[in-house]
């Protein structure tokens, strides 16, 4: 009897240790009658990737990389250059060194200087402006560069190397855009570039002789001539392109050229006196 007794108290010890063991399991079990989770919230779902450049998202592409072309050419003037005019005399002893005559028409052995040569109209994939600006200095009073070409959105900086009062006033046709002074070896100003004309005429009322242009493009594809007229344009994908050749008194001339990489264009580009003036 006693036995008995004794294996039924095991048994009930046995069946209370399993019972909480068993509440457990059917907790962490779901029930088949648990209602279906719920969806995720934005800030948990899956982000999907970054559409890719040029994949039809609406968005502008990626400019591409800078193409392998290259153009090179001359510039010639043909017939006899006009006679520049003599320079006033100056009393200043900061333009000791300046020009004796105008520079307008520089000519050397029938090749045409400061002719900016530029690819016209938007290229696609071209690099935007160069955060830095393109600079003229005001050396024995004159602007050196006298002629060269920017970024449509890029700066000008000016500078003043000369010991003695420089002003710039820049000038789109008949319309003063700014004018700021220079002291004598004073800080570069800079400013930008007119957003509604694509050339800027620079002169100076302390030195009347003292001129210069800013030619803005809406791609980086320009050069100016040398003083033996010859340019270079790279970094052009392959295409085919109109090259504009602009001066500043003889007007524009254009030609058509196409490009492939590895393998440079050629063109030329021929002036003469009786081209008309330029607009300014």
């Amino acid at each position: 009897m006693k036995l008995r007794l004794l294996g039924l108290s095991m048994v009930g010890v046995a069946g209370l240790l399993a019972l909480p063991a068993c509440k457990k399991e059917e907790v962490s079990t779901p029930s088949a009658e648990a209602p279906a989770a719920r969806p995720a919230t934005p800030t948990q779902q899956a982000v999907p990737p970054a559409p890719t450049a040029g994949a039809g998202t609406g968005e502008a592409a990626a400019p591409a990389p800078a193409g392998n072309g290259v153009v090179k050419g001359t510039v010639s003037f043909t017939g006899t250059p006009p006679v520049m005019a003599d320079l006033a005399p100056s009393a200043d002893p900061a333009c000791d060194g300046r020009p004796e005559k105008e520079q307008a028409v520089l000519v050397k052995d029938g090749k045409l200087q400061n002719v900016l040569v530029r690819v016209k109209g938007p290229v696609a994939g071209a690099p935007a402006a160069p955060s830095t600006p393109v600079v003229v200095d005001q050396s024995k009073c004159t602007y050196v560069p006298r002629v060269q070409g920017a970024v449509a959105g890029q700066q000008v900086m000016f500078k003043n190397s000369d010991g003695t009062l420089h002003n710039v006033r820049g000038v789109v046709g008949t319309r003063p855009v700014f004018n700021v002074a220079q002291p004598p070896s004073g800080a570069p100003v800079q400013k930008p570039l007119p957003s509604d004309a694509e050339v800027l005429r620079l002169k100076c009322d302390v030195h009347p002789w003292m001129t210069a242009y800013v030619v803005s493009s809406p791609n980086p594809y320009f050069a100016t001539t040398a003083a033996d007229g010859t340019f270079t344009l790279t970094g052009l994908p392959a295409g085919t392109y109109t090259l504009e050749a602009w001066h500043e008194t003889l007007g524009t001339k254009t030609a058509e050229v196409t490009v492939k990489d590895g393998a440079p264009a050629e063109a030329t580009f021929a002036f003469a006196a009786t081209d008309a003036q330029a607009k300014q």
